[in-house]
Order: C-alpha cells, then sequence, then structure tokens
C-alpha cells in the first residue's frame, strides 16, 4: 500500500553519520564551556559579548550537524548532551547515563494489534535519561526524521513500521517529522506530541451520564490545537481493548493511528492533524475476543449518502436568519396556542429534491394551505429508505440523501421565516442491529440491554436501548437537545413511546420479566423520558414534546413533578397523540351511512376523555399505508361521496379539542395509498387532469380550515380545558348528527355541525345560547368551490326564543349532506 503525496513533503537532508562519540563528546563540553564563559562575561565590553555568542553560534551548528548520528545517539556510555529546540538553547549541567529509545517487546506487540489503551505514552517524543526518545508507529514508512527547527534527526527503523531515536535535548521541543514512503515525502505533525483534547469537566460530566451537549464532546471536530489545524476523535468504548481511527487520510489502515484511553470513561480520544471537514472515517475496534470491528461514529454529525456507511468529518459554517422566530417562539405554550401540521417525508413529498430545493418550494406550499407547523419524518440518518427513517443508524446526522447539514439548517431556516414550525420525529425506542452501526459497538452489548430478552424487539427485528444504563441515557437525552439547540427544531414528536413504556409490550409471558415491584412497568425507560423532557424543557424556550403513545398511560402530559394515582411522576410530554380518537372516528367514517347510526358513541366517546391529556388528532402516514387505503378511499359510496365525506371528516376533526396533524397527499384527496418510493400523486391537481376540479376542492377546504381556525381563538384557546367545550346535541343517533360549541376564554363561541347522513335535513333545530343576536356560517363543506352541492346558508341565523336541547334559544338550519358547517356570533 502506497500512501498518498504530500505537496508539503521535501527530500530530507543527507547526514554524514561519520563523527565518533568521544568527538561529540569534546564538542558537547566545549559548548557548555563557552555557555558558561558568556555568563561569566555578561557585563563585558560589547565586542566580547558578540565574539562570544559567536563561538557559542559554532558550537551549536557543530553539535547540530553531529547529532544525526545514528550510533553516537545510541551509545549507552554517551552524556547527556543539549541540542537548539525552536524556543531555546541549553546543556544540561550533569551527565546521564542513555538508555535505547526503541519500544519493548510488549508495547510493540500491543501497537501491532491494536490494542494498546495509552499510545501516547510510548510514542511522540518523551525524557528520558540521555536526552529525548523520539518514537513514531508509521507503517510502510521508508524512513523517518524529527524536524526541530535547524535539527534533523533521522530515526532507526526498528521494524514493522516502528521508529525510535534518542536526541541530547533537555526538553521535549516543538518539531514535525519528515516521513519517506516509497515515491513520496510527507512532512507532518506527530498526533502524539498532544495532550488530550477533552478537559476534567467534560470527563467527569461523561463519567455521570450528564453532558447535556455531548455531540460537542465526542464525535469529530475539526479544530486547532496549539496552532495545529486538525480533528479531534472520541468515542465512547468501555469494552474495546484498543480502538483506532480509520478513513480516507490513512487509506483505511489504522494501525498507525491508535487512540488512547481517557480512563474509566470508557472514552477513547485522538487528535490528528491535517485532517479537515469532508474527510471519511470509522472507527476500528479491538473487541474483548481480539477481533476486530469497523464501526461507524455514534456522534457523527454528518454521514456518507446510504447505501455507504461511513461518517464525515463536518464543521458547520451556517449563518441563521430565524432570530425574530426564536424571539417569539415561546410567547403562548402550544396547548394554548393553534397548531394544525402538516406530516412530511421529505424524501418523497417531491422525490429528487434536495434540502435546499426543498426550502424554496416546502415552505410557500404549507404557508399557502395555513398549516402552523411541518412534522418531519424522521431525517436522522438510516440505511434503509423503506423504513421511511424509523430505524436510525447515525442519531446526530441529517440523512445525507436530501444534502449537508447545513442544507437541513437551512431548510428550517426558510421554513422559520415563512412563519412555519419545524416538528421532527425522534426515534429513541430501538435501532437496527447493522453491524457497522450500534449493535453490540465495541463487542458487547452496550447500547442494547445486556438481557437478551429486554433487547431484541418483538414487532420489528430491532434492538431497544438500555435506558437504565447512564451513558446511553445520556446519548439519548444530548441527542433531544442537539437537534433542538444545533437545527432550532421547535418540538420532537417521540416515536413508539408504548413500545418503551411497558416490559411486556409484543412479548408473551415468559418472554419477559417484572420490574423490581412486580409491575410490567420499565421503570427505566419512564425515568429517561421524564429526563428527556424535563431537561429540553428547561434548555429550550418553546419547544414541545409530542408523544405518540397508544395506551391509557396516566399522566404523558403531566409535569414530571406531579405524581398521579399510579404512583408515578408524569412522563413530562407537552402533547399525546390521541390514537383512540383517530382508531374510533376512522372506524366510524368507513362504515356505510345506514349503519353509522348504530355506532355513534365512536365520534362521541372521545369527549369522555378529551381532558385526561393534552391531544393532537392524528392522522398520520401509518394510517395511509400496507393495505389501509388512503383517507378518501376509506370513505363508502361513489366518488362524490368519498370526497364529502372527506370532506365533513375534516370540518369535524378541525372543530374537535386538540391540534390537528395531516399526512401530505391527503389535503387533496389522494386515492392510491402513500409510497415512499413515488410520493404523493402531485399529478392529480394538474389542469389537464380531467378530474383535477374535484381534488383542488379538498385542497381549498384544507386552507379555508386552517384560516378560521387560527382566526378564530375559540377552536384552540382551550384546547385542554373542559370549559372550552359545551354539546349541543351528541346523542343524534337516528340522524347521525353531531352539534357542540367550541367556547374562548370570554366566552366567544363557535357553533361546529355535522350531518353524516347523504340527505339533507331542512330546518334542523339546534339550541343555542341566548346571548347571540345571529349567528353566520363561516364555513360549510358543501360549497360549490369544494366540489359540494352547495346547500349554504349565505344570510345570518337569529335565534328564537323556543329552547331546545337544554338551552334558551334555537336556530333552525338546513344541514348539506355529508357535510360540517361551522358557524360564529354576526
Amino acid at each position: 500500500m502506497t500512501p498518498r503525496p504530500s505537496s508539503s513533503g521535501s527530500e530530507p537532508k543527507k547526514t554524514t553519520g561519520k563523527k565518533t562519540a568521544g568527538k561529540e563528546t569534546a564538542k558537547a563540553a566545549k559548548k557548555a564551556v563557552a555557555k558558561k564563559a558568556v555568563a561569566k562575561k555578561a557585563v563585558a565590553k560589547k565586542a566580547v559579548a558578540k565574539k562570544a555568542v559567536a563561538k557559542k553560534a559554532v558550537a551549536k551548528k557543530a553539535v547540530a550537524k553531529k547529532a544525526v548520528t545514528k550510533k553516537a545517539v545510541a551509545k549507552k556510555t554517551a552524556p547527556k548532551k543539549t541540542a537548539p529546540t525552536e524556543e531555546s538553547t541549553g546543556a544540561s549541567p550533569e551527565t546521564e547515563v542513555a538508555v535505547s529509545p526503541a519500544l519493548d517487546a510488549r508495547d510493540r506487540e500491543r501497537l501491532l494489534a491494536g490494542t494498546h489503551h495509552d499510545p501516547h505514552a510510548v510514542l511522540g517524543g518523551h525524557r528520558v535519561p540521555g536526552g529525548v526518545a523520539f518514537r513514531a508507529f508509521r507503517p510502510y514508512a521508508l524512513a523517518v526524521t524529527v524536524l526541530c527547527g535547524e535539527l534533523r534527526v533521522e530515526l532507526h527503523d526498528d521494524g514493522d513500521g516502528f521508529f525510535s531515536g534518542l536526541v541530547p535535548l533537555s526538553e521535549v521541543p516543538l518539531y514535525r517529522l519528515l516521513v519517506t514512503y516509497e515515491g513520496t515525502v510527507q512532512k507532518v505533525e506527530d498526533p502524539y506530541r498532544f495532550l488530550p483534547t477533552l478537559g476534567e469537566l467534560d470527563l467527569h460530566l461523561l463519567g455521570e451520564g450528564r453532558h447535556e451537549q455531548l455531540w460537542r464532546a465526542l464525535g469529530a471536530h475539526p479544530t486547532t490545537r496549539d496552532g495545529v489545524a486538525g480533528t479531534r476523535f472520541a468515542v465512547w468504548a468501555p469494552n474495546a481493548r484498543g480502538v483506532r481511527v480509520a478513513g480516507g487520510f490513512n487509506f483505511w489502515d489504522g494501525t498507525g493511528h491508535p487512540m488512547r484511553s481517557l480512563g474509566s470513561t470508557g472514552v477513547w480520544e485522538l487528535f490528528l492533524p491535517g485532517v479537515g471537514a469532508g474527510e471519511l472515517y470509522k472507527f476500528e475496534i479491538t473487541r474483548p475476543d481480539g477481533s476486530r470491528t469497523f464501526r461507524a461514529d455514534p456522534l457523527a454529525r454528518r454521514t456518507e449518502v446510504p447505501p455507504a456507511t461511513s461518517s464525515v468529518v463536518h464543521a458547520s459554517h451556517y449563518t441563521w436568519g430565524d432570530e425574530e422566530w426564536l424571539a417569539h417562539r415561546a410567547d403562548a405554550p402550544a396547548h394554548e396556542a393553534p397548531m394544525s401540521v402538516y406530516e412530511v417525508h421529505l424524501p418523497s413529498w417531491r422525490p429528487g429534491l434536495t434540502y435546499r430545493e426543498l426550502a424554496e418550494q416546502l415552505p410557500a406550499y404549507v404557508a399557502d394551505l395555513g398549516f402552523t407547523h411541518v412534522e418531519l419524518m424522521p431525517v436522522a440518518e438510516h440505511p434503509f429508505g423503506g423504513s421511511w427513517g424509523y430505524q436510525v443508524t447515525g442519531f446526530y446526522a441529517p440523512t445525507a440523501r436530501l444534502g449537508d447539514p447545513d442544507d437541513f439548517k437551512y431548510l428550517v431556516d426558510r421554513l422559520h421565516r415563512a412563519g412555519i414550525g419545524v416538528l421532527m420525529d425522534w426515534v429513541p425506542a430501538h435501532f437496527p442491529r447493522d453491524d457497522w452501526a450500534l449493535a453490540e459497538f465495541d463487542g458487547r452489548p452496550l447500547y442494547e440491554h445486556s438481557d437478551p430478552l429486554r433487547a431484541a424487539h418483538p414487532d420489528w427485528g430491532t434492538l431497544e436501548f438500555d435506558f437504565g444504563r447512564r451513558e446511553v441515557r445520556n446519548f439519548l437525552v444530548a441527542n433531544a437537545v442537539y437537534w433542538c439547540e444545533e437545527f432550532h427544531i421547535d418540538g420532537l414528536r417521540v416515536d413508539a413511546v408504548a413500545s418503551m413504556l411497558y416490559l411486556d409490550y409484543s412479548r408473551e409471558p415468559g418472554q419477559w420479566t417484572p420490574n423490581e415491584h412486580g409491575g410490567r412497568e420499565n421503570l427505566d425507560a419512564v425515568a429517561f423520558l421524564q429526563e428527556m423532557n424535563a431537561t429540553l424543557y428547561r434548555r429550550v424556550p418553546g419547544v414541545v414534546t409530542v408523544a405518540e403513545e397508544s395506551t391509557a398511560w396516566d399522566g404523558v402530559t403531566r409535569a414530571t413533578h406531579h405524581q398521579g394515582p399510579s404512583g408515578f411522576g408524569g412522563l413530562g410530554f407537552g402533547l399525546k397523540w390521541n390514537m383512540g380518537w383517530m382508531h374510533d372516528s376512522l372506524e366510524y367514517m368507513s362504515r356505510e351511512p345506514v349503519h353509522r347510526k348504530y355506532h355513534h358513541g365512536e365520534l362521541t366517546f372521545s369527549m369522555v376523555y378529551a381532558y385526561s391529556e393534552n391531544y393532537v388528532l392524528p392522522i398520520s402516514h401509518d394510517e395511509v399505508v400496507h393495505g389501509k387505503k388512503s383517507l378518501v378511499s376509506k370513505m363508502p359510496g361513489d366518488w362524490w361521496q368519498q370526497r364529502a365525506n372527506e370532506r365533513a371528516y375534516l370540518g369535524y376533526m378541525w372543530a374537535h379539542p386538540g391540534k390537528q396533524l395531516l399526512f401530505m397527499g391527503q389535503e387533496f384527496a389522494q386515492g392510491a395509498e402513500w409510497s415512499e418510493a413515488h410520493g404523493p400523486d402531485w399529478w392529480l391537481l394538474d389542469p389537464e387532469y380531467g378530474a383535477a376540479a374535484d381534488h383542488r376542492g379538498v385542497r381549498d377546504l384544507v386552507r379555508d380550515l386552517n384560516t378560521v381556525y387560527r382566526a378564530t381563538p375559540a377552536l384552540w384557546r382551550r384546547d385542554t380545558h373542559p370549559s372550552g367545550f359545551a354539546w349541543v346535541v351528541g346523542d343524534a343517533a337516528e340522524d347521525d348528527v353531531l352539534a357542540f360549541l367550541r367556547l374562548d376564554a370570554d366566552g366567544t363561541p363557535l357553533l361546529a355541525v355535522s350531518n353524516f347522513a347523504p340527505v339533507v335535513r331542512s330546518g334542523y333545530r339546534l339550541g343555542v345560547p341566548d346571548d347571540v343576536p345571529a349567528w353566520h356560517e363561516v364555513l360549510n363543506t358543501d360549497a360549490a368551490r369544494y366540489g359540494g352541492g352547495d346547500v349554504v346558508t349565505p344570510d345570518p341565523v337569529k335565534p328564537e326564543a323556543q329552547g331546545w336541547h337544554g338551552r334558551p334559544a334555537s336556530i333552525r338550519l338546513t344541514l348539506p349532506p355529508l357535510a360540517t358547517v361551522w358557524l360564529r356570533p354576526a
């Protein structure tokens, strides 16, 4: 293997190597006398001083010239000698017995095997009896020369890539190495002359599992040490017998770049001069059994484009422009502010677009439709596109499929400047088994639980994190902080929370072990989620966390310090996906209208528990794939009825307590299921397509829903308070009608009425408050511009004194078929 040439290299100067050790000793003694004479006559005339200095310079040059001789520096009987450094000169006043600078057999063996825990202790320059011993480990090198000012010392070739030499210096100088390979010569810095790059505070926090900015300590970071540019590498691998850095800079042979262990923290560290941003790398880990594995960096902030798996050294140069957005992000808590979310799978929203190209199209599209937020399906690096990002291997790296990390920052920035918040799906529950990633990272279970029953996820073929291990918990908590602090993410939707909370999740009896109290709760996962939420809300003002939790776990959105009936403090999330509402309401809507009256409770039951948590109403990607059909295709009837049903459902959904989430493609009634291979069927909106108006009509409705929603505080101000909702009629099963009031903090109402029957109901009487002089229709999903039958009420409706539905007044409406109507005080 021939190392690549370096433009900074130069041919080594020839050395004489002919003088005897006796002459060297005489010259060294002569130099010492000269130095003493200069010191004694410092007050003499200037001319005398100049002459003495000149004499000293001659001695200096002679010693430097003769010190390069290998035989001379290896003589055990030679007295201690001095030679000029880059900063000073000076002879040692005493005589020492020189030692052999060559490595002993054990150190050589460990370095060759990749099992040395402290290569810096034996490589580089070290003060020893007789001077400074220089040792270099440069596999494939033909020669190595130490360069120090005018001093050039060619080291002895000890074999197997080891070179050594003893130089009569009083201190270890600043030096460089001149390394000769076949066909090239490189002038390089020696990585083994630098002190550790991690300080005591970093190591303390790492040991405690409390380093909230872990990405600043571990991983690869371009930096400058002692005026030398390079990259510092650090990785946690406590079970490793040794770790080396391999990459394009050393032709993927890490033999010559072993890392040092930083004590009991399990962290290995190395500063590599000359390595900069853009370089590919991996860690070569020697396992406890002596075998080796190449692993991607768990803290890599950039990766190669899959299917390539290397980590990439990254330095961000992005300048943010979203200061105004961040300044007002925390003005109101998420559960008391409008939030309608457009869920996006970035690689397939418009396939082929990069982050920067998406930034030119996505913000404008989302803003035009009036959504307040986008939710990005996992953007962290993942090897298999078909996982949609939910099997993560690069937890700290945005997927390289669409660009580099600064490109992703640009997308987030542009969304913020368009007034759109950015939520990101985050997957701390599990990780894939790829043998270049986290699985048995250093030869033993590390990120996963040591108990195979606790480690293997029964459904997805993945591994579950060991939430009880402080370093693993630190890895994940810091990761949540990382996305929000470094990429200005406004919130995390945490995937698969239920699978984390229960020890028996998808496991049969005998396949799980109860907790210390005999229960099924995963206490480690509970503690992790509480710590993650508490840390994130403390560090990042205005952030929101959202749990995808499909069970009735008590206190998902309760504060962590408030203990509930179950004895647990709350998990501390800001919001929770309302999976019960989603399943029940879609089940109802999928039924033929003639059967709906028998299932009326599927729509009303959600209000029984609507205020047990702070909810999001999700129509997500999970509901429009794998044979579940798209939203419009779930609906019964012909094409007109399917669209009418979807429109009525969306109107009901936007009025129901809770925030809204809609997956891409559903906003224009795409008939086909979503596929990550081709994304939404945008062609349905092409004016040349005959049915384009039908799809555009549904999209126009979504735009108007968002517009009215954002302008009506009654629909969001009291989402989490029972005082923000009141039934008008919830038991009209025979009519397939629902009607309720949403109320602002000052009592200002909005009346929402849904008719899920395919017939017009004329003069339908509804009880209303008697303090509203007239009601005005502000939205009707049956309007002609949405593709409906245009059964609308254009004029204000005045209440009658006749009481109805337990209220002192009532109005009579004509309810359009398969439609939802919103009315506000005129």
